[in-house]
C-alpha cells in the first residue's frame, strides 16, 4: 500500500491524461466530407483504439480507421468503405463473431451489430417489434439501472466503450471506477478487467455470510461481485453454470467518491472509499494497475491501493453502527477506520441530498399520472362482498352518550374493528364509527421529498388514533397480481403499489387511487395499516399511531416482502432504521414505548 503525502494533493496523472485525452485539431474535427475525418463521436480508431486522422466508412458501418491499420497508404479517391461493409459479413461487436442472423442498430447513424441473443444480455437495450433493437450504447448505463423507467439515461454527452455496448454520462457520478478514458468520447469500460494468474490481489473474494438475511451457511456466490445468498433467500434452485446476482446483471458498478468494503490479503474487510485517479498524489498513479482497477483510500490508516469490483462492496447506512472493541495495533485503527467511515459517509449523504434537491427544483414535475378514485375498483374475477344491513351486527351504545361508538369507548364493534352500519346502530347519525363510509379524511398534500420520491403530508394536526384515510386501487386476485408484477418486470417499472387485501385479493392503487399512493415506507412510522370490515367486505385504512404536527410526512411500514437477490436501500432516516426493505428495523426505546 502507499502512504499518503503530506501536504496539498496535486491532480495526478496529467501526463497520462494528455498522452489519453488526445483531441483532433479543430479543423480535422470540423471535416467530415466524403472519406473525411471522423466525428467526435468516432475518435478512436476501431482497430487500435487509437485517435488520429481518422477516416469514417460511408457505408452502413460508419466505423472510424486509421489508414495504415487497413493497409492502406492513401485514402481512396471515391467513397471510403471498410472491408466488413464491401464483403456484408459483418462481425457482431460483443462476440466478434459474423453470422447470417447478425443485425444492425436501429439508431441512426449508429453502425454496430450483433446476435440479438448477445445485446440482449446488456440491460439499455430496446428490443423492438420484428426483430429490431436499440442497442444499449445510447444510453448511461449507471442512470438505467438506477430507475429503468426515466428517460433521462439516454440523454445528454455519452462516453462510450470502445469493445462493447456500454456507455456512461461524461461525468465522475456515473462513469464507472477503473475506466479507462481513451479520448472525451470513448472509453475502455471495468468489463474488459483480465485478472493475472498467480496475482492475489486479482483473485475474486466472496462474503461468509448473506446479502438478504446476514446469516451464514450454504451460500450461492456471485461470479462478479463478493455478494453472497442463500438458494431460499434468492427463491431459486441451485443454478447451472456461473451465476450473477441482479446488481451484476443489471450493470451496477463502483463508483467515485462511494464507499466500500474492501478486501486486502488476510486482513478483514475494511472500510475505504474510491478516488479519482486525478485525486490521488502522483506516487499511487506510478503504482501498476490494469483497466478494471481504481484507487481507495483506507479510513484510519490513510493508505491507498488500486483493487477492482470483484473485492469491494458498498457501505450501506446500517454500517454506520458497526463497532470494534476498543484495544491496541491493528483494532485501534480499525475503530478508527470505522468512525472516520460514519462521518464521511454522512458528509456525502449530504451532499447527495442537495444535489438532488437542486435537481428537482431544476426539473420540478408532477407525479405519474394515475386516476383518483374514492372506493375499490373490481377488476377481473375479483369481488366486492356485501352483505344484507340485518346480518351486521350492532352495539350498545346510545346517541346520548358523550362520544357513541368514539374511539375511547367500549363499542363492541369498534373493539372487534368492525364499522357501524348507520341502519343498525343505536347512535344513527351520531354515530363516530363509520369513517371509511364517510371519508372522514384530515386534509392532505403531494409534496416531493429528497430521496424517496413523492410523499404524503398532512396540512392540519392530527391526534393519536385518528383515521388518517383508506387505501383504494383496483381490486386484482393473485393470479391477476403475479401477471402484472411480471409485466411490470420485463418493462423495467421499479414502483409498486400492490396491498394484499386476504389470501385471494389484492389491492393495486398504480393504475387508480387516492392519496394514500404517495405515503412512503419508515422503520419508525406514524401511521399503521388496520384491516377493518365493513359492510360484511374487509377493508384496509391508515391510523395515526402518535399525535402528528402539521406539514409531517405520514409513512407507515410496508412489510416488504423480498423477492430475488435484489436489496432495496431503505431512505427513511429513522433511528431504528435497518439499511433495507423487508429487514426487522431495530429495537429503540422509543420504539418500545411506542409498542407499549
Amino acid at each position: 500500500m502507499a502512504h499518503r503525502k503530506p501536504g496539498k494533493i496535486k491532480k495526478a496523472a496529467e501526463e497520462a491524461a494528455a498522452e489519453n485525452h488526445q483531441e483532433m485539431p479543430k479543423a480535422k474535427r470540423q471535416r467530415h466530407a466524403k472519406g473525411g475525418i471522423a466525428t467526435p463521436k468516432s475518435d478512436v480508431c476501431q482497430n487500435c483504439e487509437k485517435g488520429g486522422e481518422l477516416h469514417i466508412c460511408e457505408a452502413q458501418c460508419h466505423g472510424a480507421f486509421h489508414l495504415e491499420c487497413l493497409g492502406l497508404m492513401e485514402a481512396p479517391k471515391r467513397k471510403f468503405i471498410c472491408n466488413e461493409c464491401r464483403s456484408g459479413a459483418h462481425r457482431c461487436f460483443i462476440c466478434k463473431q459474423t453470422g447470417e442472423d447478425v443485425k444492425r442498430c436501429l439508431q441512426p447513424l449508429c453502425g454496430k451489430f450483433y446476435h440479438a441473443t448477445c445485446v440482449q444480455k446488456y440491460p439499455p437495450t430496446v428490443m423492438q417489434d420484428r426483430g429490431g433493437f436499440r442497442c444499449s450504447i445510447h444510453s448511461c448505463i449507471t442512470c438505467h439501472a438506477a430507475n429503468p423507467a426515466s428517460s433521462s439515461a439516454s440523454g445528454g454527452h455519452l462516453m462510450r466503450c470502445v469493445r462493447c455496448p456500454v456507455a456512461y454520462h461524461a461525468k465522475d457520478l456515473c462513469l464507472a471506477a477503473g475506466s479507462k478514458i481513451l479520448t472525451p468520447n470513448s472509453i475502455i469500460c471495468p468489463n474488459h478487467f483480465t485478472p493475472k494468474e498467480g496475482c492475489k490481489d486479482h483473485q475474486q473474494v466472496n462474503v461468509r455470510w448473506c446479502f438478504a438475511c446476514s446469516e451464514g451457511g450454504n451460500l450461492l456466490c456471485c461470479e462478479s461481485c463478493p455478494a453472497s445468498f442463500h438458494l431460499k433467500c434468492v427463491g431459486i434452485e441451485f443454478p447451472e453454470g456461473k451465476w450473477y446476482c441482479n446488481d451484476c446483471r443489471a450493470g451496477k458498478k463502483p463508483h467515485y467518491m462511494e464507499l466500500v468494503w474492501v478486501k486486502v490479503g488476510q486482513y478483514r474487510w475494511w472500510p475505504a472509499e474510491i478516488c479519482h485517479p486525478q485525486n490521488v498524489p502522483p506516487n499511487v498513479i506510478d503504482m501498476a494497475h490494469d483497466i478494471g482497477e481504481f484507487p481507495v483510500l483506507f479510513f484510519g490508516s490513510n493508505d491507498y491501493l488500486w483493487t477492482h469490483k470483484a473485492r469491494v462492496f458498498p457501505y450501506l447506512e446500517q454500517d454506520k453502527s458497526s463497532s470494534a472493541k476498543p484495544s491496541r495495533g491493528i483494532d485501534a485503527i480499525y475503530k478508527k477506520a470505522l468512525k472516520e467511515a460514519a462521518l464521511r459517509y454522512e458528509e456525502l449523504k449530504a451532499k447527495k441530498e442537495l444535489r438532488q434537491l437542486q435537481e428537482q427544483q431544476k426539473n420540478d414535475k408532477k407525479p405519474a399520472p394515475y386516476k383518483h378514485i374514492k372506493m375499490n375498483r373490481p377488476v377481473g374475477r375479483a369481488q366486492i362482498f356485501t352483505v344484507s344491513p340485518s346480518d351486521i351486527p350492532g352495539c350498545n351504545c346510545k346517541a346520548t352518550d358523550e362520544n357513541p361508538c368514539g374511539r375511547k369507548t367500549n363499542c363492541i364493534n369498534r373493539l372487534l374493528s368492525c364499522e357501524c352500519h348507520p341502519a343498525v346502530c343505536p347512535a344513527g347519525k351520531h354515530c363516530q364509527n363509520q369513517c371509511f363510509v364517510k371519508r372522514q379524511y384530515p386534509e392532505v398534500e403531494i409534496f416531493r421529498t429528497l430521496e424517496r420520491g413523492w410523499g404524503l403530508r398532512n396540512k392540519t394536526d392530527i391526534k393519536e388514533g385518528d383515521f388518517v384515510g383508506e387505501y383504494v386501487g383496483e381490486l386484482i386476485d393473485n393470479t391477476e397480481c403475479k401477471a402484472r408484477i411480471r409485466q411490470a418486470q420485463e418493462q423495467g417499472v421499479t414502483n409498486f403499489y400492490m396491498l394484499a387485501l386476504d389470501r385471494y385479493r389484492v389491492i393495486d392503487a398504480g393504475p387508480c387511487g387516492n392519496y394514500t399512493r404517495f405515503m412512503n415506507h419508515c422503520c419508525l412510522p406514524n401511521c399503521e395499516m388496520q384491516k377493518w370490515c365493513v359492510n360484511g367486505d374487509t377493508r384496509v385504512g391508515f391510523f395515526a399511531l402518535c399525535d402528528i404536527q402539521a406539514g409531517t410526512e405520514l409513512t407507515f411500514n410496508y412489510n416488504f416482502q423480498i423477492f430475488g437477490s435484489g436489496k432495496d436501500i431503505c431512505k427513511c432516516g429513522a433511528p431504528n432504521c435497518s439499511g433495507i426493505l423487508g429487514v426487522q428495523p431495530k429495537v429503540t426505546s422509543k420504539l418500545s414505548r411506542r409498542k407499549k
